[in-house]
Parts: C-alpha cells; structure tokens; sequence
C-alpha cells in the first residue's frame, strides 16, 4: 500500500497581507519518517512512524487515512502510530505531508516491512564423513527470513561452544557454510549451524551435523555491485593439502588503499568504495601441489546527490524565474518537480501570485530518492529603503567610489540620483548602474556632498538620501629597494606610507604574488614595530626559496597603494639533471648531464660519485678523467671500475659559496666482463709416469665477492686467508639468487663468475 498524511493548499499574496504577516515561512522538514523493519515477535507492539515540520504558522497533517476502516492508525502530532500491526495490511510505502498558507511539501518515502528469521527444520541432518588430511564443507542452508543480511557462526558438540576460524576454516557470511580445508582428528565431533539478524536481534541454530565423510569444494564471490561510500567483503577460500595460501589482486590497477584482509586472507574488504575501485579483481589459492584462480567484476554505483538545488526566494510579479536542480549519481538520476504536492513544470515567465508556494524538486534512480525543498513568493510592492537606505560612503581622493541604491521593490524600478537639487545624468565619470547604483571614478573633494536616490515603479515611488566624504589617498613615501644577500644572511624590505589620520592603516607583504602569512613562517618573517605608517619587513637567515620580487602594499579601507623590489639571494648550485651513462667497458663509463641552477655564483667543479651492488649505502668519489672536471664542463668519464659490476652514479656541483645537493642517481649499469691479468706462479713439474708430465702452479690470489639477493635478509660476511664471502637474503621460492666477482689482490679485475 501507498499511504500519504496530507492536507488542502492555500495561496499567499505577499505585500497585500499585513506587515506582520511578512516573517511567516512555509514548512521545512526537521524529522522526516524513515524505513522500518518490525520484527515479527516484537513485544512492543506497534510502529511510530516521526514527521515534523518547522512552518510559520505551524503546518498541519490532515489525517488522510481512514480511520474507521483501520482502528490500528492513530496520530500524535505530526507522527503515525501503528498499534499491534499486521503484516497483510500494513506492509507498503508511506509518505507524510506539512502544509500551511504557504504551501505544501511531501516528504521522502519510507518502507514499513515486517522482520522474521524463521526456525530451522526439525529434520535431522546427514552426517559427513572425511578422511584426515582432506578437505570438508558443511552446508548451512539458513532458514526463511527478511531483510537478507544474516551473520554466522558455527557450534561444535554443544552451546555456546563456537569453533575458532583460521587458515584452515573458514565460514561463509554470505552462505553460512563452514569449510575446512585440511581435516584433522581434532574436527571430528557435531556441528551446528547459529544464524543471528542483527535487524530484528534473534538467532536460530541448527541441527547438529555429525562430521564423516569426504567432500571437495571451493568459495567464490561474484560480480557484485557496490554503492560510493559502502563497505563490501569479498569471500575466497579453498580445500587442499597442504593449507593453500590466499592471495588478492586487482587485475587493472592496484588495490585499494583503504583495503583490508579478513578472515586469514579468505575475506577483502572493500572500505569506503569509490568509482576508482571499480574493476576485476582475482584472489589466487596457491600450495605447493598448485595453483587455482578465481575473478570477478565489481562495479560501483551511485546513491542520488545533490550538484545544486532549489532555494527559497523572493521574485517580483511579472519577472521570469527559472528554478534549476541537478544530482549526480549512477544510474544517472531521473528529476521531477511538485508544487504543493503535486507534478509541476519549473520554467517562469511572468510570474503571478498564483505561481507562490512550496516547491520540491526530486531526485531518484533505483538505488534511492533525494527531495530538495524551497518556498517561492511573488511580491508586488512599491520602492520602500526601510531596512536598506542609502548610507553615509568615504572615498579616497583619486578612487572610484560606488554608492548603493537598494530598496525592496516589485516590479524592478526605475532609478535616478541627484547632487543636493541638482538631477545627475551619466557621463565620462558618473554612471548610473542597471542595480541603480551610482558609480563615481576619479573623486575630489569637489565631490563631497549628500546625494538622493529616487526609485519608482507602477506600485509607487520612494527616495533615500546619502552623503560622500572624500579622504586624502594613500601614498608611499619609503619604498623597498632591491637587494642582493648570500644564503643564511639577513635582508630588510623597507615601506613606509603617509594616509589619511581618520583611517586604519595595515602592511601586507607579498612573493611573487602570493601574500606572506608572516606568523606560519615567523622563523624566517618579522614585521619590525616601529610605527603605524610603518610596515619594514625583516628576511631572516634567507634561503634559495626566499628570493623573488616583494611587493608592499598599503592597504586602508577605502584605498591600497602598492610598491616592489627584487631580492636575489646567492648560494650554492642546484643539482645537475639529466644524468646519463654511456660508453660502458669494463674499467669504464662515461657521463654527461646539464648544470643546474648557479643561484647567482658561477660554478668552479663538479664531483662524482658512485656507490655499487655490495655497498648500496655508501656514496664513495670517482676517479675520473679529467681528474679535476671544471665547472663548464658537462661529460666526464669514470675510471678505476671493477668489470661485472653493478654501479650507480651522482654528479654534485661546487661553486664559491659551498657544495649543491647531488644529482637524482642514474640508473644501474653494469660494466662489462674482462680477462684474468693476474698470471699463475710457482710452476713446476716432474714426478710422472712414461709419456706424463705433471705440472703444478699457484694461481693469482683474488678476494671473491658473493652477494644473494631476494629482495630481503640480513648481511652475512664470511672469510678466510684467501676468500670472502658476502651473504644477503633468504630462500626465496625453490631458488637463490647469486652473483659473484673475483677481485685481484692487486687491484686489478678480472671477470666474476
């Protein structure tokens, strides 16, 4: 059923009505009804239904229900009681509607439907019976109930004994089923099945199933749709032996920030969705006996919201009004108007009295509806400057001057100024604005004096006085001159102004446009007090950051005068940029890059550095050619590398006020493999059979350098008399990752293996 609480419309003319009348307002919903589910075995026995209404004079809710035909029904103010409800009659949509001499609106709709969670069957259940080591699943099967939202959990043997869930089992929130993914002797026992609804607080349990026999299955989740804002749990889980490790990923994209892991990772919860998280996601079960996948799309929509809405207002008879909603959401939403409560174009010409009332503006796509209220008056009235007269203006000699004209009036009237008697008319320096304002440009004190509004329309005429003073203008009488500072010194900014005494003075500071909040950076700003007409700024401990042009302005309520110098700030260089490494050998590369900023000192040299695959921490100086790289030089090349190595280089720049930051590092190279040059000693030979030489020899004692890497682990280093060994990371998967070099004594290199 569709139950509307409503009443009679009536029309209101304002400005026809007594003066009293004008601080009424149509309704404006403070407590609207709201879905209600009633659990069928509640012991309270009846549904409020709350609706209430701020209106002046108070709304009214006309008991559109009929009363005789349902005893059940009954009112307290605005709201609907329901007494001992029944499920047949009562289930439906209902919607409450406030009315007063303003008009009508409707409120949302509100769904009464009736809980239940039902028993389960008295049957007794089948037992299941597994081998150990298999996988098992135990069917739930939950018994009738509404809404559909039911959690569960799982008894074992007896009440309240609930089974703790881990890597290997594992309960369904959307199924109810248990599932255990490797059975041990310690399953064995009787199992129930407990389903509570948080909606209506019961919960039911099962018969007991006794756990026998084998069974193989795996849980999967489906396409789901998910609504912006909403939390959903995505469900994978799988039987196997050894206990197979769950794994989540989003097949377009990462996963979301706001993603946790639940349930051992048999859960993905989805926090606070949004359209970006649309997308497939896959979760993957994985043991050492192989692998199963599992995707599905989760799509993201849209509950209706509002872009820009209806507003009550005022419009003056005969005026064209347009009013304008706009929601977004996904499905696109569909909008619909009512006035007074029923269906309503929104497109004014020549608005009437009767055109006066509530109106709503509704927004819906079929995941729920949004209502925006507003009440239109339609007023005729004569000019009246009763609560807006034309004021008393200042003006700074030399400014533009802008005196407001604003009386409430309807229809728009016609305007017109004069100067003490004299009719004023538009010309180069005064113009008469549509508003009716009248603009003054380059004032003098020849203009000072007071000046007459006159407005009229068909309802009447009426007129407001207003004087014109003119001050003198605000000028600068010290401005900042440009300076020049070395970073860590301080600099003065100095600005002083001369301004009319009747007026507040105030400093602001700008950097290159963007005005200086000089208490957040007060480590580095101060205004020096010395004197209202007086806004020096001092520039302490000035870094790189702080150079640019400072602009001063003097600022009073009438007038701003603003004046700029440059400050340059020297320091050390930027960092080169646009490293790249070429001409790669074995002993060998070369490097070019751009210089970067001189900040105002030339730069003298540049220094590179290196750091390679077995000390990734430390940053150690090249040996390059040229020895000494000037500071008009931009390629160099680095000798004295070791072959088969990986390495990574920075370039940092130095000029006559200290050393930059270094260069973004360039990516690893490798250099190339190269020859043994270490030749074996200690030859010898003898002590062979006939047609056999033996020949014996020492070969090049070298320092071997064996690294492992997978991506974690802790440094290990082993050593003896002619090797060391370096050790980082762990086992990963069925491989370890090696990379070894042989290092010379000699400082020479030779190839690793």
């Amino acid at each position: 059923c569709h139950v509307v609480i409503c009443c009679g419309i009536k029309l209101l003319l304002v400005c026809l009505l007594p003066a009293g009348d004008a601080t009424g307002y149509g309704p404006v919903f403070e407590e609207q009804p709201v879905d209600t589910i009633y659990p069928e075995e509640s012991p309270e026995a009846k549904i409020t239904m709350n609706c209430r209404a701020r209106a002046n004079p108070p709304a009214t809710y006309n008991r559109d229900i009929d009363m005789d035909a349902d005893d059940h029904y009954s009112f307290v103010g605005g709201n609907l009681v329901i007494s001992n409800p029944v499920k047949n009659k009562h289930v439906g949509m209902y919607s409450c509607v406030a009315t007063n001499d303003y008009g009508a609106i409707i409120s949302r709709e509100a769904s009464v439907q009736f809980g239940y969670l039902d028993f389960f069957s008295s049957e007794e259940r089948q037992s299941v019976r597994v081998k150990e080591g298999q996988g098992a699943v135990l069917l739930c099967a939950p018994p009738p109930h509404y809404p559909g939202m039911l959690s569960f959990r799982w008894m074992l043997n007896e009440f309240p004994i609930f089974i703790q869930l881990d890597k290997r089992r594992f309960v369904s929130q959307t199924t109810g089923n248990l599932y255990i993914s490797k059975v041990d002797a310690s399953d064995s026992g009787n199992y129930s099945c407990f389903v509570s609804s948080p909606s209506i607080s019961k919960s039911v349990f099962s018969k007991f199933i006794p756990l026998k026999y084998p069974a193989d299955l795996k849980v999967t989740f489906p396409d789901t749709t998910a609504l912006v804002g909403q939390n959903i749990t995505l469900e994978c889980f799988a039987l196997g032996n050894p206990i197979p490790v769950i794994r989540w990923r989003k097949l377009d994209g990462q996963l979301p920030s706001t993603h946790e892991l639940g349930m051992s990772g048999a859960h993905l919860h989805l926090n606070n969705v949004q359209f970006e998280d649309a997308g497939t996601y896959q979760c993957e079960a994985m043991n050492s006996k192989g692998k199963d996948y599992h995707s599905a799309r989760v799509s993201v929509e849209a509950y209706p919201e509002w872009v820009d809405h209806i507003n009550s207002t005022e419009k003056a008879i005969d005026s064209d009004y347009t009013m304008s909603c706009v929601a977004s959401g996904k499905p696109k939403p569909y909008v619909r108007w009512l006035k007074n409560g029923t269906v309503k174009e929104m497109k004014f010409t020549g608005l009437t009295f009767e055109d006066s009332g509530m109106y709503q503006c509704i927004a819906e796509n079929h995941h729920g509806v949004i209502y925006a209220n507003a009440e239109l008056r339609v007023i005729a009235c004569a000019p009246t400057f009763e609560h807006n007269p034309v004021k008393r203006v200042l003006g700074a000699k030399n400014s533009r001057v802008v005196i407001k004209c604003q009386p409430k009036a309807a229809p728009k009237p016609s305007f017109s100024w004069s100067k003490g008697t004299e009719l004023l008319s538009n010309s180069t320096r005064m113009f008469i604005w549509e508003d009716g304002s009248l603009e003054i440009l380059n004032v003098t004190l020849a203009d000072e004096g007071r000046y007459t509004c006159f407005a009229k329309n068909d309802r009447g005429k009426a007129n407001s006085t207003g004087s014109l003073s003119i001050t003198e203008a605000t000028k600068i009488t010290l401005a900042p001159s440009n300076a020049d500072v070395t970073v860590g010194e301080s600099a003065r900014m100095q600005c002083a102004a001369s301004h009319d005494s009747s007026l507040d003075i105030t400093f602001i500071w700008s950097l290159d446009g963007h005005v200086i909040d000089l208490h957040k950076d007060r480590q580095h700003y101060e205004r020096t007090p010395n004197g209202s007409s007086n806004g020096e700024l001092l520039i302490k401990n000035t870094q790189l950051k702080h150079a640019g042009r400072y602009s001063c302005t003097a600022q009073t309520p009438l007038d701003n005068v603003t004046a700029s110098a440059q400050l340059v700030v020297r320091g050390p260089p930027g960092p080169p940029g646009g490293l790249r490494v070429t001409d790669i050998t074995d002993k060998s590369v070369r490097l070019q890059w751009s210089c970067g900023a001189d900040n105002h000192s030339p730069i003298s040299k540049y220094t590179i550095q290196y750091r390679d695959s077995f000390s990734k921490d430390v940053w150690k100086d090249a040996t390059t050619s040229p020895e000494v790289i000037e500071g008009n030089v931009e390629t160099a090349t680095v000798v004295d590398l070791f072959p088969w190595t990986e390495y990574e280089f920075r370039v940092i720049a130095t000029n006559t006020l200290g050393t930059g930051d270094p260069s973004t590092p360039s990516a690893e190279v490798l250099t190339l493999e190269a020859v043994p040059v270490v030749a074996p000693s200690d030859i010898s030979g003898g002590g062979g059979t006939s047609r056999e030489l033996t020949i014996t020899w020492t070969v090049g004692l070298a320092t071997f350098h064996l690294s492992c890497s997978d991506g974690g682990g802790n440094a290990m280093n082993s050593a003896n008399q002619k090797l060391l060994i370096q050790y980082k990371g762990t086992l990963k998967g069925d491989m370890l990752l090696f990379h070894i070099s042989l290092i010379p004594q000699s400082q020479d290199k030779i190839k690793g293996i």
